[in-house]
């Protein structure tokens, strides 16, 4: 049986933490300390390290973690990671993240090394299913020193499953079936792997597919939103590993998303004359090629990867033959390498340098338009060059405890143009960064970090053509037909400079092995940031005043620039953002409990008003629960708790706060006769609480009984 009192050599750590000397505690027990498992991060440094290490926040949610929610979208293990949420409503379709309230072209998405570009309106940008994630990362803040345009607030990386990420040593083959089901919007599920290798390990191949079902959505309000939904979602992998040395990888991915809801379907939107029914198919296509060389050099650890991805959304309007779509397609090509470097006994030296290019390419189609042309979706392209340096120096000969320093900057070039368009957007950006972390001892650090990041005018946004809305002239009398009607229409703007950001962060963690029993491990991370984000893009929308009464003193009403009815995009703020970011775990062989906090602060800097669209609510949210029959089961709680949202500038957008519980039970043996199974049974929102996350008015799902069933074996 394990140890369940705390050990006489952890109550001596923890006072030593505030009386001892720091080299006294930098040399007690480094060793267990050395030893433990831990979160590795390829993200956060494009170099593989602990994600505790990083000077700044990241969170890397592994398979295990996802399974354990059950999810029907990847959108709901986003409550494991503070600071980051989804803002589009109960439905899927319309799934747009956001990271420290930055979201939009404010975030870079990545799924395997590939960019998805798409960015829509209303559209959603989310387009993988949670069954083929491996692993997730979110790194927040600024990360344009590594990546360039587009990661403000962050940057979200999905890495899909893996043959190896399946097989065990002297397995060749693997098979797994699941299915499962949810009550809230009678989803049914049911998908299948199979993944081979060698047996000298020299290819391995892996293929998955999964496919889903879902009607209308039960809220907690009472209400049913109208939803209809079929979803298939498919990858095939294949490894060669013609030496030590070199490893060639390729796989394609794709997600399929057929369903019949509101053009517009976020929020609590239904379907209606401003919002017409629509059959939507959203559809993403990924695929990549890759080269990772690594010889027995400390010069060479080389990464080579070409990739394209198509995300789509086409809209047929029920009722008419209107067909309207929106399509982007982005070619990339990144190549990046790590050099290492030692300076001494235990100190040592990491360059990580490269390039990268991508071309993302948009076209729009509307065929109720005499030309075919999509209002505000312009046939347009974005061609980026970027390069990058970062070198990771850590220090600790002569010192008491380690220091480690990390450096970098990217310059990236960027020019757009668009179909029709005589005037070109293109400027050139750096974007440096510094963190600096600090262990006194093994167990405890200190970190912080500087960074500035940028994102480029999206094509949308400076290329806007098209009509935007059409409004009634109520200036004049009416026909005999009725009113007449004119209309709003975008225009371009070729004096759009790029967003711009200046972000501090400070923080500290502790990390301890063996705490209370043998084999245990708390982690605790935490800290505060400070953005000032400048010539944030925002929609300046005119209509005039003619044409809501008519008077010689005023312009009249009428179409287009002439009049004055135009909708443009153009620099129009400043923004201060703050908030804290708190993670923590705490995992045994019987029980554990994981969870985070977060809160955020905002405003106009030129009006002190409040940020719309930017602010939430200060969130705490615990997942807790034991592990019984030595693992082969768990059951297990998780907790959300938000504060009451009163910083909103409509008092009329105020939001009460809210408690939701859900409850999970896994059980899954290790041996014995059900050896291979999985079941997984929960009931979410247990106590059907009526609560609003999105914005006022807008319920979240009510209860939602679920359950899963999986079975697997390696042979």
């Amino acid at each position: 049986m394990k140890e369940r009192l705390l050990k006489p050599s952890r109550i001596a750590l923890l006072l030593a933490l505030a009386s001892a000397p720091l080299h006294q505690l930098q040399a007690q027990d480094a060793e267990e300390t050395a030893e433990q498992s831990t979160l590795i991060t390829v993200t956060a440094t494009r170099n593989p390290i602990p994600a505790f290490d990083y000077p700044g926040q990241v969170s890397v949610v592994e398979r295990e973690t996802i399974e354990d929610f059950n999810p029907s979208t990847l959108q709901e293990v986003f409550q494991a990671i503070p600071g980051a949420e989804f803002d589009a409503g109960p439905r899927r379709t319309g799934d747009a993240p956001s990271i420290r309230g930055i979201g939009g072209n404010g975030v870079l998405i990545f799924q395997d090394g590939a960019r998805q570009s798409f960015v829509s309106g209303h559209d959603g940008r989310f387009f993988i299913d949670p069954e083929l994630v491996q692993t997730l990362e979110v790194v927040r803040g600024p990360s344009s020193a590594l990546y360039g345009s587009g990661a403000l607030g962050g940057v979200i990386a999905t890495r899909t499953v893996s043959a190896s990420d399946l097989l065990d040593e002297g397995e060749r083959t693997f098979v797994k079936l699941a299915t499962g089901y949810q009550s809230v919007n009678d989803e049914f599920r049911i998908g299948a792997t199979a993944a081979a290798q060698s047996s000298d390990a020299m290819w391995d191949v892996l293929g998955h597919l999964t496919y889903r079902d879902a009607g209308s959505i039960k809220l907690g309000s009472g209400d049913t939103l109208p939803a209809d939904d079929e979803i298939t979602s498919s990858l095939f992998k294949v490894t060669l590993r013609p030496s030590d040395a070199v490893e060639l990888y390729a796989s394609y991915a794709r997600y399929q998303a057929d369903s019949s809801d509101p053009q517009n379907p976020q929020g609590a939107n239904i379907a209606g004359a401003a919002n017409d029914l629509v059959f939507r198919d959203a559809r993403n296509d990924t695929a990549q090629m890759g080269l990772n060389f690594n010889p027995a050099s400390d010069a060479i650890d080389l990464n080579l990867v070409g990739y394209y991805s198509k995300n789509g959304v086409e809209e047929d309007t029920v009722g008419t033959s209107r067909i309207a779509d929106r399509e982007v397609e982005t070619f990339g090509l990144t190549i990046d390498n790590r050099s290492r470097i030692g300076v001494g006994d235990g100190s040592s030296l990491t360059f990580t340098y490269g390039g990268e290019y991508y071309r993302d390419e948009q076209t729009g189609l509307d065929t109720d338009t005499a030309d075919g042309t999509r209002g505000g979706v312009p046939d347009a392209q974005t061609e980026f060059l970027g390069a990058f340096l970062q070198a990771e120096l850590t220090l600790t000969d002569g010192l008491p405890g380690e220091i480690s320093i990390i450096p970098g900057i990217r310059w990236d070039s960027f020019k757009s143009s668009a179909t029709g368009e005589i005037f070109t957007i293109d400027d050139d950006e750096f974007s440096p960064k510094l963190g600096v972390s600090y262990k006194p001892i093994p167990e405890l650090l200190l970190f912080g970090n500087w960074s500035r990041g940028f994102r480029a005018p999206s094509f949308n946004e400076a290329f806007a053509d098209g009509v935007h809305f059409t409004i009634p002239d109520l200036s004049a009398a009416p026909g005999p037909f009725g009113p007449s009607f004119v209309q709003n229409l975008f225009i371009g703007n070729e004096a759009l400079v790029p967003e711009q950001s200046e972000s501090w962060e400070a923080g500290a963690g502790v990390n301890f092995a063996d705490l209370i029993t043998d084999g245990d491990r708390l982690t605790f991370k935490a800290s505060y940031y400070d953005s000032d984000v400048e010539n944030l893009i925002g929609l300046d929308v005119n209509i005039p005043t003619g044409c809501f009464v008519a008077s010689p003193f005023v312009p009249s009403c009428g179409t287009g620039a002439a009049f004055g009815n135009t909708s443009q995009n153009v620099n129009i703020a400043d923004a201060q953002i703050s908030g804290v970011e708190a993670e923590f775990n705490y995992s045994s062989d019987h029980f554990y409990l994981r969870g985070n906090f977060s809160t955020i602060d905002g405003v106009d800097a030129a009006t002190g008003e409040f940020l719309e669209g930017v602010l939430s609510p200060s969130v705490l949210f615990l997942d807790t629960g034991l592990r019984l029959r030595d693992g082969d089961v768990r059951v297990g709680t998780r907790v959300t708790s938000a504060s009451d949202f009163d910083e909103v500038n409509d008092p009329n957008q105020a939001r009460e706060g809210y408690l939701v519980a859900d409850l999970y039970l896994v059980i899954e043996p290790e041996t014995g006769p059900l050896e291979g199974f999985r079941l997984d049974l929960g009931i979410d929102n247990i106590g059907d609480a009526d609560f609003e996350v999105v914005s006022a008015g807008v319920s979240q799902p009510g209860r939602n009984v679920k359950a899963a069933l999986s079975w697997s074996k390696g042979f």
